[in-house]
């Protein structure tokens, strides 16, 4: 099978190529590289032994991404492609919708148009905003989003169920996913971001090697045991494989339509305690300094993830410790690299 991953070149992106070269896909990338770069495609290389095709093109050109269809029988795709900073989708409302749902309608007209019946959404765990009750469920109520970010997710999910509901040419998963975190092993890929990191992980180990100041932590006031925000930090290898059994549920599954999974860890941690973790499995110090509150940040979520172990016989495998050791070796690899 060919495989549309867009946003191929990002985190989460770039470690799903990987999986899915591992489980047999054939994976053509799309990327803008807005938010990623190109040497990523080296990494991949010196991973899985293959060049994989590369497009440089933004997912919301509708006359760019449908040469991409022509050029490719393309039998899915997992739709990644997004811009995802809370803070700053509070700044630039209208840019995260026009990014986030513009891009979604461009792929599934695409999609429906050349007869490409499988769609992985990149969904989040922020459409449940401030959760009454935890962990939360998928039957858990989606309530009104705490930033314009996570509304678009909420807006996306909508599409592509009311979609999938008209349309018996595409069938889709939507997984909201927690707080991805790590690298791969090899520490040929890993998170990338450009500018000043808006996730905690890569803040953290730039500010262990000395190439930030002091980690800013957004808060200690929270009703949470340390004050401190928590969220479910799962591997990022450990999300990529459970988009390839996503492809793998629908493909054996002709009577599913859309469905939801929640893909985490299952359990929560503070901000505090993944830096203390961090300290810990790498033996290396760490400054910090609290500060106030970010506007859109949810006090604590983790979710209830025995629904993506029963249908797609998927968990995690990999720990904390793991996430936050692959991170750091990651961070430790660039160095080297500059």
């Amino acid at each position: 099978m060919n495989i549309l991953v867009t946003g191929g070149m990002g985190f989460i992106g770039s470690h799903t190529v990987v999986e899915l070269h591992n489980s047999g896909y054939t994976p053509i990338i799309v990327d803008n590289l807005s938010n990623s770069d190109k040497t990523v495609l080296n990494g991949l290389e010196k991973i899985t032994g293959q060049l994989f095709k590369f497009y440089e093109v933004d997912c919301n050109d509708n006359r760019a991404m449908e040469s991409v269809f022509k050029e490719n029988p393309i039998d899915g795709a997992i739709h990644f492609a997004a811009s995802k900073a809370v803070g700053e989708s509070v700044e630039k409302p209208l840019f995260y919708y026009q990014n986030n749902v513009g891009s979604l309608l461009v792929l599934m007209e695409l999609m429906e148009k050349y007869h490409a019946p499988r769609l992985i959404f990149s969904s989040s765990c922020t459409v449940y905003g401030e959760p009454d009750f935890l962990p939360v469920t998928e039957l858990s109520e989606k309530k009104p989003a705490e930033s314009p970010y996570g509304n678009t997710k909420q807006i996306c999910e909508e599409i592509i169920e009311d979609a999938t509901r008209a349309s018996k040419r595409i069938r889709a998963i939507a997984l909201r996913y927690f707080n991805p975190i790590g690298a791969h092993p090899s520490s040929l890929i890993g998170e990338l971001p450009l500018g000043v990191p808006s996730n905690l992980v890569p803040f953290i180990t730039q500010s262990a090697i000395g190439l930030r100041g002091p980690l800013a932590i957004h808060g200690s006031d929270y009703n949470t045991p340390d004050g401190t925000c928590i969220r479910d930090y799962i591997h990022v290898v450990d999300l990529a494989k459970a988009h390839v059994a996503s492809l793998q549920y629908l493909s054996g599954n002709a009577q599913c339509d859309f469905d939801i999974f929640n893909i985490g860890t299952g359990q929560g941690n503070s901000v505090l305690e993944v830096v203390e973790t961090f300290k810990k499995v790498n033996e290396c110090s760490l400054n910090y300094a609290i500060g106030p509150r970010r506007p859109g940040d949810v006090e604590k979520v983790f979710g209830d993830v025995a629904k993506s172990r029963r249908l797609l016989g998927w968990q995690t495998e990999l720990s904390l410790e793991d996430s936050l050791r692959d991170a750091w070796n990651w961070q430790l690899s660039l160095s080297r690299k500059s």
